[in-house]
């Protein structure tokens, strides 16, 4: 990042970068919400590196070499260009699928969708609190039924204190998202030196501008080759009669197993997306290969519980329950690996001046002290809500171990991290059964489920990718605290107002998806713990534990020998929904990138890495020109995923 010293903003966020990115905050944020929601032709918050922020990092890349051509004095810097970037990916982490469009599902779906059959008025309307809901009827009316608008008072007015509350509950488990990642920051990437393979793409972009990448023949190549796929589908959406490359795509081949056991196998897809070819070339090759591998173990699995007839166990063999121990696992290894950091970063906040922090986004004692209130504040905005203390410990002690975990494998390997199959409410149920929770506790957990349900466009891995970009634009992490706090308000505000605006046009009834079954989920859920409660399980208990083991043991093994080509992270993810899509195209990537270190060393893989940043690019690009090219004309196009 040369550019930076000769400029001499290496050192500090420019005044500049910020309100740019504050501006373009808005218009990502409507565009993500309206093609997820309305048209459902890109699903760009759901990959580990999201589409809309890259987007917008290539255009303002080709229109800085302009500049660097024709006005030198205007050009944008690297870390100019970062900053940009981050606060973009940073506004997506709450507009997409996993958090504000959730939310908007879930809040009033049981006030708007009670009837004399579900009972739900009767079974747990009186435990959820007006100031977290919106119970006037014509305002729930405008909102599913849309031909409306938000701007009305009658509309508008309804949703202020819900909205209010939701925020700032929202804005704190943030600020304690930061103060965790400022704790551990140092350790995993100065000590250990992570890897973080999802800033490969935006980091090379920034660099001098865009020149150096963009003049590579091999980043145009493989640019070229997504381009030519995405391009000829697109195109076959639009007009039948254009050619269509079939296996991009997710296509069913468990459907082709019809004789028992193998019947077991339906719905295993296969695909071949060229972005996630591209991003598995990122991926150590002991994860990729773990991720392939246990998801093709877990749907042998099925095969030989269908074989043996293991009707008793009809869950058999408990993937979600093998996912919640892993997970957990992983963090408790997270947190002893960086045991040192913590006990530093707590001793320097109890005696400050004995570990420097000046390059932390937060002082430790602040960052301590962050924690620690956000935690009181979390805890008191629950009992508010209904929550018994006790529960809300055990729920935030879940998400939290959760949200360390994935931060961790994401800053580590850059995987997907859907773990539908994991959340703190299954765990909780199936631990003590649904009585052992008072009535208006579990109507809260119902409340909570929207921002636990999938975690791909968790905020916590994107706060601690935006410290790594930083540091290797040279930019003071002083500094982009401030920018990622603008980032944080801003994408609250702005994606409040375009779910509300869109679905007020349109009609959250019709938009379905996100604003249909997130609700369903929570409430349908709800009503069966009240009707039909739900005992403790001793068999999800015992596959969490085997879970757990299989981590533990993966984990000593690779401790101990340098040949156990087994990745713990691999089981986890492998095992809790996460490589249900991807599982086909991680092994194309594992073995392209195994080909070319084996038979051309590390040069060529070297030489290769912009092949496959070009393979993302051009998905990316013009997977967003689809997703242009829908709203305007008001028609399905192609999407690149799913």
């Amino acid at each position: 990042m040369k550019d930076n010293a000769r400029r001499g903003s290496a050192s500090h966020v420019t005044l500049r970068s910020v309100v740019i990115g504050a501006l373009l905050i808005p218009i990502c944020v409507y565009w993500v919400t309206l093609v997820e929601t309305r048209y459902y032709s890109l699903d760009g918050s759901c990959l580990p590196l999201f589409v809309q922020p890259v987007f917008f990092l290539f255009l303002l890349t080709l229109l800085n070499l302009a500049a660097q051509r024709y006005a030198s004095g205007h050009a944008l810097s690297s870390s100019e260009l970062l900053v940009i970037y981050f606060m973009n990916a940073v506004s997506v982490t709450f507009s997409g699928h996993d958090m504000f469009q959730n939310m908007f599902g879930a809040i009033v779906h049981a006030k708007w969708n009670a009837t004399a059959e579900n009972e739900w008025a009767e079974l747990f309307w009186h435990y959820i609190p007006d100031w977290l809901t919106v119970s006037e009827p014509k305002a729930l009316a405008g909102f599913y039924e849309g031909e409306s608008t938000i701007y009305a008072p009658e509309n508008f007015r309804p949703w202020l204190v819900p909205l209010a509350f939701w925020g700032a509950f929202v804005l704190v488990l943030m600020f304690m998202m930061l103060c965790i990642n400022t704790i551990v920051r140092k350790r995993w990437t100065e000590h250990e030196k992570l890897a973080y393979p999802n800033i490969q793409l935006p980091m090379r972009l920034a660099e001098g501008g865009g020149a150096p990448l963009l003049r590579q023949r091999a980043l145009w190549l493989g640019f070229s080759v997504a381009a030519f796929i995405t391009v000829l589908n697109g195109l076959h959406h639009v007009f039948p009669q254009v050619p269509y490359i079939k296996y991009i795509k997710q296509v069913n081949v468990g459907s082709q197993f019809t004789a028992k056991p193998w019947n077991a196998l339906a719905g295993m897809t296969v695909s071949g997306y060229p972005f996630m070819i591209g991003l598995s070339f990122f991926m150590p090759l002991d994860l990729s290969f773990s991720c392939w591998f246990f998801y093709v173990i877990r749907r042998l699995e099925q095969v030989a519980g269908a074989a043996a007839g293991f009707r008793s166990l009809p869950a058999f063999p408990y993937f979600g329950q093998q996912g919640w121990g892993a997970w957990l696992t992983l963090c408790g290894i997270a947190v002893w690996s960086s045991r040192r950091q913590i006990r530093s970063a707590f001793t320097a906040a109890i005696r400050p001046g004995l570990v420097d922090d000046t390059n932390e986004p937060l002082p430790y004692r602040w960052a301590w002290l962050g924690l620690a209130g956000g935690g009181v504040a979390v805890l008191a905005f629950k009992s508010a809500a209904g929550m018994a203390a006790w529960v809300s410990v055990v729920f935030f002690g879940i998400y939290f171990a959760l949200s360390f975990a994935i931060t961790r494998v994401r800053a580590e390997f850059g995987s997907p991290h859907e773990i539908y199959f994991v959340n703190p409410h299954d765990m909780m149920i199936s631990a003590l059964g649904s009585r052992a929770y008072p009535p208006r506790s579990q109507t809260m957990l119902a409340m909570f489920y929207w921002f636990n349900r999938g975690y791909r466009n968790h905020p916590m891995p994107n706060q601690l990718e935006a410290f790594k970009m930083a540091e290797g634009a040279g930019i003071r992490n002083r500094g982009i605290l401030g920018a990622l706090l603008v980032a944080i308000a801003v994408s609250i505000v702005a994606t409040f107002w375009a779910n509300l605006h869109i679905a007020y046009v349109n009609g959250a009834e019709s938009l379905g998806g996100f604003k249909d079954w997130v609700g369903r989920e929570s409430f349908t859920r709800l009503q069966r713990w009240f009707v039909t409660p739900t005992p403790p399980s001793l068999p999800h208990i015992m596959f969490a534990g085997a879970g757990g083991i299989l981590v533990l043991l993966m984990t000593a093994m690779r401790a101990r020998f340098l040949w156990w080509p087994f990745h713990p992270a691999g089981y986890a993810l492998a095992v809790s929904f996460a490589m249900e899509y991807f599982w086909f195209v991680v092994f194309a990537g594992w073995a392209l990138k195994l080909a070319i270190l084996r038979h051309g060393g590390v040069r060529l893989h070297n030489r290769a890495i912009p092949f496959f940043l070009g393979l993302i690019l051009g998905d990316y690009f013009f997977g967003s020109v689809w997703a242009i090219i829908g709203p305007a004309l008001r028609i399905s196009t192609y999407k690149i995923f799913i």
